[in-house]
């Protein structure tokens, strides 16, 4: 595919940019009040696109629906049928909840919206360079904008944007790279990392790593889907999800001060040691070097990815970065192959051959479960040091706003969530799941309570028993970002 072929102008630009240089963002939880004049403020909303633009926009807007606000609008029935199960079914189903962690402490009885009446029908996202957010959102919501929504509470708002998250480490370092021109056939046999993914993972009407297309809302041609475009795998009809994506959102609460205390008490009120346990536990230095020998050295002007560029291979055991680590159950960093490989490499990868230990058959292969994080934080800045102090009264609360995209739910967030972060017994391990992020409540699955394992060469490994539970759900729901022609089509075909 040439450039010139790409989509960029059908797609919301949350897609392509992390918008780095406005550093100012709000997301306004809403639901339909009139149908009629949503629908009007919805056809004339400025979202932003994809296409890349010199210079670059100061401001940014984006626009994605629940199912139940997609029923709101009155879309057709046989449009929704085509949506996942999970977007569907919604984020607090109750199987659901135990496979994601949300339980105990994280339950969605606790949440602050997304259950009951607090359930958003759509999520409308402002970006902005510095000082210009107020402005911005103001102008947007002037049009008609009291008269179609209720908003659902506060706006969820959100802290400068920097390099660091709440807990004081180096973030948004590992991104997979879109294969926007779709060189790579990912169907080709490889069993080596590259963090080149499909299309088809982030983007619905595409190939995915599998060679396939994501199911989505394909619907029956007529006068009100002629603005949709074709189905590429289904002459004749139309694609109301293709240049569209799930996005997942949820409201995490994070205990900072909780964090940098327990490490402290574990280290002996020795700093060093102390930000060397809470190191290990994230897998990453507070600068954001992984803790494996074998990464290409700390982030340039020049180099801005080297801090990505590594994979455990020389580190089979954990002893540089702990096996149980926040980065390696959040990216394990192995792969595998698909489609029809040649007979020697399938027979050597069948008895392990030219891979590294045991351990890389414990963990499914990634490149079937990456997903776009486009999360921002909130809340005011506590450094480790400070957070040492006891808490004052009136104490703000500080998280993370956490987003992600991805074309499917279950293959990719879910399985990251259930199957990496909150499994007890993730790559051979027992009795404990992620250190920094998981839920150490016994409900979750993990009697054991929360500990963490740091192999030793040669020696006994250590342990860290009784780690408190550092991140609490505060809400969550599941949403379509909808291409832009999708979008107006939404917001078309519902009859008031």
């Amino acid at each position: 595919m040439s450039p010139d072929e790409i989509e960029y102008g059908d797609t919301q630009g949350l897609v392509r940019f992390g918008y780095k240089t406005m550093t100012e963002a709000r997301y306004v939880l809403l639901r339909v009040k009139d149908v009629a004049a949503a629908q009007k403020w919805l056809l004339d909303a400025p979202v932003t696109s994809a296409v890349e633009q010199k210079p670059p926009p100061a401001t940014a807007l984006h626009v994605a629906f629940t199912a139940d606000g997609l029923r709101a609008l009155r879309v057709p029935p046989s449009a929704l049928a085509g949506f996942s199960r999970e977007f569907q079914s919604g984020m607090t189903e109750e199987n659901r909840s135990r496979r994601l962690g949300d339980v105990g402490g994280n339950a969605p009885a606790g949440w602050q919206w997304g259950v009951g009446s607090r359930m958003p029908h759509l999520v409308v996202m402002f970006f902005a360079e510095a000082a210009l957010l107020d402005g911005f959102v103001q102008g947007v919501t002037g049009n008609g904008w009291g008269d179609a929504f209720d908003e659902v509470g506060p706006a969820l708002e959100t802290a400068s944007l920097d390099r660091f998250e709440p807990f004081g480490f180096s973030d948004g370092l590992s991104q997979p790279e879109i294969d926007w021109l779709q060189d790579r056939d990912p169907t080709v046999a490889n069993i080596k990392y590259g963090n080149l993914a499909a299309l088809g993972e982030f983007l619905l009407g595409y190939r995915n790593e599998y060679g396939k297309y994501t199911e989505r809302p394909v619907i029956d041609a007529d006068g009100t889907s002629a603005e949709l475009p074709v189905a590429e795998d289904a002459p004749g009809m139309k694609d109301a999800g293709r240049n569209g994506t799930y996005l997942v959102m949820r409201q995490l609460k994070q205990d900072v001060r909780g964090l940098w205390q327990f490490v402290w008490r574990q280290a002996g009120a020795d700093f060093a040691a102390a930000d060397k346990l809470a190191s290990a536990m994230v897998g990453r230095t507070r600068d954001g070097d992984p803790l494996v020998s074998s990464h290409g050295g700390p982030a340039t002007p020049k180099d801005p990815l080297a801090q990505n560029r590594f994979n455990f291979d020389a580190d089979p055991d954990g002893v540089e970065c702990p096996l149980g680590a926040h980065i390696r159950r959040a990216n394990p960093r192995n792969a595998d192959f698909v489609g029809r490989p040649g007979i020697v490499l399938r027979a050597f990868a069948r008895l392990g051959l030219g891979r590294n230990a045991f351990r890389d058959d414990l963990t499914s292969s990634v490149r079937f479960h990456r997903v776009l994080r486009r999360g921002r934080k909130y809340g005011s800045v506590l450094s480790p040091m400070d957070a040492l102090a006891p808490a004052p009264a009136g104490d703000p609360e500080r998280g993370l706003h956490f987003i992600c995209l991805n074309a499917n739910i279950s293959r990719q967030f879910e399985f990251l969530q259930s199957a990496w972060t909150m499994n007890a017994k993730f790559d051979g391990l027992a009795g404990e799941n992620d250190p920094v992020v998981g839920n150490h409540d016994a409900a979750s699955g993990c009697p054991a309570g929360g500990s963490f394992t740091m192999p030793n060469a040669g020696a006994l490994r250590g342990k860290v028993s009784g780690i408190p539970q550092f991140v609490t759900v505060l809400g969550g729901a599941y949403f379509f970002l909808p291409g832009i022609r999708a979008l107006r089509y939404f917001a078309r075909v519902g009859t008031p």
